[in-house]
């Protein structure tokens, strides 16, 4: 395994990092961890010498109010010795917060779950332009200084899901250790980008890196992307393309998988064991150009699957309309794409049943206007 520095903490962490917000799950209740499964993978990365553990407190969970099974989950398959081998990270849920005693509370039953005294990376969830005002007034700097002071976190960061403006502005405010951005090679220019990217590279930050591979819509190729990536002289599959490109960045200290099975981890142990920073030459990087390009002429709604809109008051599998949706558009209007929605309907509720209520679009950390993209989503499929 390769280990990077993280930032200007002391810390060594792998390039790849472990996220738990994807688990193998048992029948259709996200909260139903297959244990098993998930216990076999987590540890054969961590023997691997994957040492970054990730979770938050909604992860495997039904709403953003309650916490979720992951946490729980991680406690137990960190035991055995495993807890002392890796560094472990979870979240501050900030959309819950709205007094100074809310992130004690938060932050305590966090190690209640997770079954430990300390946690190593301690980010503050999720920040955007609606919780970050609230977080400041209840005192969240003097919050992080405490839990530190007192042991029960290492190092305070914070996840980001708005724009460039705001992303400065949060670094600038706080003596941080680290953040977490969203990126990949279609969003070099979304969010913080690179532009973020580079500007808490520069001041020290370590940088966690979410959605390398944009929820899979990276590894879904069309047909023209697969031609093009056929071309070139070295062979890799499209999920390395992707995540070598985030490696390929010096700035970058740990790179986030939600891996769901186990081929995923040791295609991605395998890619991490050899993806050194500024390795790709000229002509790989042009290869990813082309393929980016083709992407963004096709991809209709910017949708990770992330389901931080879930679950709808309708029933509605909202990332699972836009899944279709995008795949009808990437995939040169298959028809498994319309199958797979009707699918997906009947066992939930079709793009129809949409109330607009707007709670999804309140959460959603891409900004989509989800209410006017599940219209265009029932003119295609009903």
């Amino acid at each position: 395994m390769l280990y990077r520095k993280f930032g200007k903490t002391k810390e060594m962490v792998s390039s790849l990092g472990f996220g738990c917000m994807r688990l193998p799950i048992i029948g259709a209740d996200p909260t139903n961890i297959d244990e098993e499964k998930a216990t076999d993978m987590i540890r054969h990365a961590i023997d691997a010498g994957v040492n970054y553990i990730d979770t938050a407190y909604p992860y495997h969970g039904t709403g953003f109010t309650r916490g979720g099974a992951s946490e729980l989950f991680v406690g137990r398959v960190l035991k055995d010795g495993y807890r002392q081998k890796v560094k472990l990270a979870t979240k501050l849920p900030s959309w819950l917060i709205k007094t100074r005693d809310d992130m004690d509370k938060y932050l305590n039953e966090q190690l209640e779950r997770l079954e430990t005294d300390s946690i190593d990376f301690y980010l503050v969830h999720s920040l955007n332009e609606n919780v970050w005002p609230v977080l400041k007034e209840a005192g969240i700097s003097e919050f992080l200084e405490q839990a530190i002071k007192d042991g029960r976190i290492k190092y305070a960061g914070f996840s980001f899901h708005d724009q460039i403006g705001l992303f400065k502005e949060i670094v600038d405010y706080y003596d941080w250790s680290f953040c977490q951005i969203q990126y990949n090679y279609l969003d070099e220019k979304y969010q913080a980008g690179r532009e973020g990217l580079e500007y808490a590279a520069k001041k020290g930050l370590g940088i966690v890196i979410m959605e390398p591979l944009r929820g899979g819509n990276i590894v879904n190729l069309p047909k023209e992307a697969i031609e093009i990536i056929d071309k070139a002289d070295v062979k890799r599959t499209p999920a390395e393309w992707g995540l070598r490109w985030v490696w390929n960045h010096p700035e970058v200290s740990v790179v986030l998988s939600g891996m769901t099975t186990m081929d995923h981890v040791t295609e991605n142990i395998k890619v991490a064991q050899e993806a050194e920073a500024n390795s790709l030459t000229t002509k790989e990087l042009e290869i990813i150009d082309k393929v980016k390009n083709l992407f963004e002429e096709r991809i209709k709604v910017n949708c990770t699957g992330c389901a931080y809109c879930m679950p709808c008051p309708a029933g509605i599998n909202i990332p699972g309309c836009f899944s279709s949706y995008n795949d009808h558009w990437v995939f040169d209007a298959t028809p498994a794409a319309k199958k797979t929605y009707e699918l997906r309907s009947s066992l939930t509720a079709p793009a129809s049943k949409c109330v607009e209520c707007g709670k999804c679009e309140s959460h959603c950390p891409q900004g989509i206007p989800i209410r006017k993209e599940l219209k265009n989503v029932k003119e295609l499929f009903e």
